[in-house]
């Protein structure tokens, strides 16, 4: 394997995105439509298929990820109840006070400050905290397609040359 085919592996794993990673390990290649006939060739080479698989799992292993874990958290965003958030009065939890199901579904927490009157008599009258939670029909769609619970059917049918009517149901 020579060293732009690996720059160019180490690229690609950066966002998987060839044509680029292409471009930058054959910085000489600048047209676009060059690069992504070529990056297509070199991902259908057997050592750089070999080489970026051997790093992935690599990754994999440093990182402690395994089919079960992602399936875990899929499970949590996909169960995870919003009641939780809140105490029993009806406030926000603080996010320290979350337990790890829970965290799971929280992608993000926006607080406002609010303030009434303006220059020295401004008053600080009170706050609002947005939370952004995981998407559950995703995480729902992709544990459902994993575990084969959805099934498409596809019928095509053809009753007059060049009209096609196509109709997919899920079962």
């Amino acid at each position: 394997m020579t060293d732009k085919q690996k720059k160019f592996c180490n690229e690609y794993l950066k966002d998987f995105n060839a044509t680029r990673a292409y471009k930058v390990a054959y910085p000489n290649c600048k047209k676009d439509e060059t690069a992504n006939a070529a990056s297509s060739r070199l991902l259908r080479n057997v050592k750089v298929q070999d080489y970026i698989n051997n790093k992935k799992e690599k990754l994999k292993e440093k990182m402690e990820i395994s089919q079960e874990r992602v399936l875990q958290e899929m499970a949590r965003i996909a169960f995870g109840d919003v009641r939780k958030l809140y105490n029993e009065s009806g406030g926000l939890k603080n996010i320290q006070d979350l337990d790890d199901d829970t965290a799971a579904i929280v992608t993000g927490i926006e607080t406002t400050e609010e303030f009434d009157g303006y220059g020295q008599d401004r008053e600080q009258i009170g706050y609002t905290k947005k939370v952004k939670m995981a998407d559950k029909t995703k995480a729902l769609d992709m544990l459902g397609k994993y575990f084969g619970m959805f099934k498409e059917k596809v019928e095509v049918n053809q009753d007059k040359p060049f009209e096609v009517n196509i109709n997919i149901k899920r079962n």
